[in-house]
């Protein structure tokens, strides 16, 4: 039997129901959740969190982060939660610069072309290989220094959108390994290569022709 909730201060009364042997581990999923904005439940602890919150706790999830207007979602295929922005009402969205927007576009069409080519592994790229596209991607914009690119890489990591691995022997961050994670996909989501595209394009700067037929 669970305890009477309002002798625990940390617990709300509308989750009177839950036991208290999960009461810590929800708390973790939510600090995740809403820390990180994803939840990793591929391995380790997060694999027992992961299974909980999907098995036992969902309603009670999209409960919690509803006011938020944070949806839910359980990635079966990627053993991942995340809590996504509802974008027309969340208060809570994230803001990212310029070079970290242009990674995120970079890894994010990086992740539909293998997705689309009918590959069902992990998408896994090189520091390498993310710049090299970056600059096919925005061939009129100047690129990030490439020794900028781990420290935007960090910030999405942070996020749980990707990670990133050194391979044995490596010798030069260009050999750096990236597993682009399906929730970064949902963080900007797009319905076509041709959404993205118009995306992308926003942030090419205008010729001058184009600079005067808009000051006309």
């Amino acid at each position: 039997m669970s305890a009477n909730p309002s002798s625990d201060p940390l617990w709300p009364r509308f989750w009177s129901d839950v036991p208290e042997s999960d009461r810590a581990p929800l708390r973790e999923v939510l600090a995740e959740l809403l820390g990180r904005g994803v939840l990793l439940g591929d391995e380790g602890s997060g694999r027992d969190l992961f299974l909980l919150a999907r098995d036992h706790y969902r309603a009670h999830l999209e409960d919690y982060l509803a006011p938020l207007a944070l949806e839910l979602i359980i990635d079966d295929e990627g053993s991942l939660l995340q809590a996504r922005p509802r974008t027309e009402s969340c208060l809570l969205l994230g803001k990212f610069d310029k070079d970290e927007t242009l990674m995120l576009l970079t890894l994010w069409r990086l992740f539909d072309d293998e997705r689309s080519s009918g590959a069902q592994e992990a998408v896994v790229v090189t520091v390498d290989q993310v710049w090299a596209s970056m600059k096919v991607y925005f061939d009129k914009i100047e690129p990030p220094e490439k020794t900028h690119i781990e420290s935007l890489l960090a910030r999405l990591r942070r996020h749980r959108l990707i990670r990133s691995t050194k391979p044995e022997g490596m010798t030069q961050l260009g050999e750096m390994q990236i597993e682009i994670l399906p929730s970064l996909a949902r963080v900007i989501p797009f319905d076509d290569i041709a959404a993205w595209q118009m995306k992308a394009d926003s942030f090419v700067p205008l010729t001058p022709t184009e600079e005067a037929t808009l000051e006309a």
